[in-house]
């Protein structure tokens, strides 16, 4: 509720058609079909805390979602910065000129990640909106993630396209990009 008043107000605030940031939208999840949906902070905080809510992913991919700091996020009242971390796909709010999503990444599998890749090679500032979040109400798996579980060809097809991404990276930021790189060779 509210939400699109608060990040038009963030927006504002802090003056982001003059900067290069990404505002991030703290993304939670509930197993249940139905759900009353939070009015605020603290009733997403109660429900989270009583287990009808969870940080999104946290069982599947934590790392995904964790570069977010729900901890610090609990208590913040205004924005904050975080770093990029590996496999990082955060939902944000981004300017239109903003890098636009690798059209290789269709389907199932890396298209938030590189997004967030190339936002960070870019100099953007990642920042968490502590009064802000959204909510991932269950649902059928869709076809793409069903054939990213299924077919081995699938994910060999996947990790090519990312090799491709990081050597692109790579010859646009130069040693800048080599983060990227020694992360996912980390890994």
């Amino acid at each position: 509720y509210g939400l699109y008043d608060y990040l038009r107000n963030s927006i504002q605030q802090l003056e982001l058609p003059k900067r290069k940031a990404a505002l991030i939208v703290p993304a939670f999840e509930t197993l249940h079909y139905r759900l009353t949906f939070p009015k605020s902070k603290a009733e997403l905080l109660s429900m989270l805390d009583m287990g009808s809510l969870y940080t999104f992913r946290y069982h599947v991919w934590p790392k995904g979602h964790a570069p977010t700091d729900y901890a610090k996020w609990r208590t913040a009242t205004v924005p904050y910065r975080v770093a990029w971390q590996p496999d990082f796909e955060p939902y944000v709010v981004v300017r239109r000129d903003c890098p636009r999503y690798d059209q290789r990444f269709v389907g199932f599998g890396w298209n938030k990640v590189s997004h967030i890749m190339e936002l960070d090679a870019q100099e953007y500032e990642l920042l968490v909106l502590p009064n802000a979040f959204m909510i991932h109400m269950p649902h059928a798996p869709s076809f793409d993630i069903s054939k990213f579980r299924l077919s081995a060809g699938y994910r060999g097809c996947l990790q090519t396209l990312r090799e491709e991404f990081h050597q692109d990276l790579s010859r646009r930021y130069g040693a800048a990009a080599l983060k990227y790189l020694t992360a996912e060779r980390s890994l």
